[in-house]
Parts: C-alpha cells; sequence; structure tokens
C-alpha cells in the first residue's frame, strides 16, 4: 500500500467518524430501532446519545445513556454501551442491532421490580425484584434464541398464585440446537421446587416442574397444589405450562 493510499483511507475513516458524530440520534432512531422498543425524548448523536424514557419489551425505563461501539460496525451492527435506570432498579449492558432488527446483548446486568410487568404477563399484584446476568442474550423477531446466563427471582409475590411472600428462585439459561433451555429451582422458598424451561424457534415455549410443600407451606397453598393432579411417592406434583409467544 502506497502512502497516498494509506492517506486517503484514514481521510475516508476520518470523514465517517466525523458524520457520525454529528448523525442525530434521532433519525437514527427510526432506522434501526428493532421491533418491541419504543422510545421519546431522544438526544444528543448516532455516536453518542441520550433517551429521556421508553419501553423495551414491556420493561419501563429511563435516563438512557448511549455510546457507540465503533468495532461493531465490522461485523454490520450497530452497537452501543448502554446504561439506564428502570423501576427500582437498573440495566447495563452492551446492545448490538442488525439491519434486520436483531438484537444481541452481551454482558448484560439488571434489576427490575415485578410489578413493573404485571400487565406484560397479565398477572395483576405480581411484586418482587428480578435479576438478570447474561453473557449473551440474542433476539431474532423478539425472540430469544441464544441465551447464557441466570435469572433470579427474590421476595415473588402472585396473588392469583398465593395471597402472601412465595420466596426466591433462580433460573439458569443455556442455548442446545433445539432452543433455548433453563433449568429452574427455588433457592429460597415456601415450597420445594425444581423443573426445566425449553424456548423453540417457532415461539412455543413449555415449563415442567416437580412442586412439593414443606413444612412452611401456608394451608391455602398446599390446598391449591392438590389443584394439580395427584402427586408422585415422594409427595410431588407435576407443573405444566405450555404457550406460544
Amino acid at each position: 500500500m502506497t502512502s497516498r493510499s494509506r492517506y486517503v483511507i484514514i481521510g475516508l475513516i476520518t470523514m465517517i467518524v466525523g458524520l457520525l458524530a454529528m448523525f442525530p440520534a434521532r433519525v437514527a432512531y427510526h432506522w434501526f430501532v428493532p421491533p418491541g422498543v419504543a422510545m421519546s425524548g431522544i438526544e444528543g448523536t448516532i455516536w453518542s446519545g441520550r433517551i429521556r424514557e421508553g419501553n423495551i419489551l414491556g420493561v419501563y425505563v429511563r435516563n438512557v445513556e448511549l455510546n457507540m461501539q465503533p468495532l461493531a460496525l465490522l461485523t454490520g451492527k450497530l452497537g452501543y454501551a448502554v446504561e439506564a435506570s428502570a423501576a427500582s432498579g437498573f440495566v447495563n449492558g452492551n446492545v448490538a442491532i442488525g439491519s434486520g432488527g436483531d438484537v444481541e446483548w452481551t454482558d448484560l446486568t439488571a434489576s427490575v421490580s415485578l410489578q413493573a410487568l404485571q400487565d406484560t404477563l397479565s398477572m395483576p399484584g405480581l411484586n418482587g425484584t428480578v435479576n438478570l446476568r447474561f453473557e449473551k442474550l440474542a433476539f431474532e423477531d423478539s425472540v430469544p434464541v441464544a441465551v447464557a446466563g441466570t435469572v433470579e427471582i427474590t421476595n415473588l409475590r402472585a396473588p392469583l398464585v398465593h395471597r402472601g411472600a412465595i420466596g426466591n428462585f433462580k433460573a439458569e439459561f443455556f442455548t442446545q440446537e433445539s432452543g433455548v433451555m433453563a433449568s429452574v429451582e427455588d433457592t429460597d422458598a415456601v415450597v420445594d421446587l425444581a423443573g426445566s424451561l425449553s424456548l423453540l424457534p417457532d415461539r412455543t415455549y413449555q415449563f415442567l416442574a416437580q412442586v412439593a410443600p414443606q413444612d412452611d407451606t401456608p394451608a391455602d397453598l398446599k390446598e391449591q397444589m392438590r389443584f394439580l393432579g395427584s402427586a408422585n411417592e415422594r409427595g410431588q406434583y407435576e407443573l405444566r405450562l405450555e404457550g406460544q409467544l
């Protein structure tokens, strides 16, 4: 490569970086925003922007700070380091958005109140805290297709299930050829629970678990378990939830 060619390349890179540094973030939002995302109060540029508030897949966020990661452009994606506040929590991570609207999060950590999700999940009175830590969380058409990380729910309350506190639970997510899987267990709850969750590419999901009462399980919750059918020899009931996203 000649000296002149190097200067031309450096000049082009400088021009591109300069254009990105001045390109309005509000314009880029309409071009690149993936499904399930709505934002308002957009300021700054595509290089470094700020968003007053928004909704990401049913989660309300505010005071969003976006800083571009230029190396993501080499993969044909728009990449950002993201910091945001959520309802009684926060969201931090790196996100890359593809031209087709595919989204991939890496090094994602978040803590969100379950109360903010009660309308999305159609569970009135839902409360507690969900803590996320994902090495990778990739979506295609708003469906998770590659996941590696953990979800912990603390101080769960779900009045449709039980009027009091139910406890703490943990899910370990991983990806197989057939789809996204997770092992689920209680960590400190009023019931013993162990199960598995599967989410397939066709958007169907299935949660299968064995749940059993403990000595401190409230009487009304024990009574509800009987509607799950007959217990096995270990006193466990089968819990099955199936559907499609």
